[in-house]
């Protein structure tokens, strides 16, 4: 489970899917109090309790970077639930660190980042 803090635009098709998948998934835990196992503890569940406004504003960005590539969205969050926090300012990888595991990967993400 992954929510990444940096910007969509860095990920290849196969993350940016996973991460409004997962998005969406984090949302129900938080909004709707269904735990899926041990996701309610889960290190990337926790740094996002009280932040659902952020998880809604992410969300918001993945979207706006699936528009651009053409992709179609019909999964919108239910804004009701964006309360709390507007930012997300607990990481468990910086973005640096963040950018780095993406190199690591076997995928186009940061393609185009120089």
């Amino acid at each position: 489970m992954r929510v990444w803090d940096i910007h969509p635009k860095h990920l290849c098709r196969k993350h940016l899917l996973a991460e409004h998948r997962e998005l969406h998934g984090l949302w129900n835990i938080l909004t709707k109090h269904k735990a899926k196992g041990g996701y309610s503890r889960h290190p990337e569940t926790l740094r996002w309790v009280g932040k659902q406004k952020a998880l809604y504003i992410r969300h918001e960005s993945l979207v706006k970077e699936f528009t651009h590539r053409g992709y179609q969205h019909h999964s919108p969050l239910d804004k009701r639930g964006a309360v709390g926090s507007g930012s997300q300012r607990e990481f468990i990888n910086s973005a640096k660190e963040q950018k780095q595991i993406l190199r690591n990967k076997p995928c186009e993400c940061l393609l185009h980042d120089k």
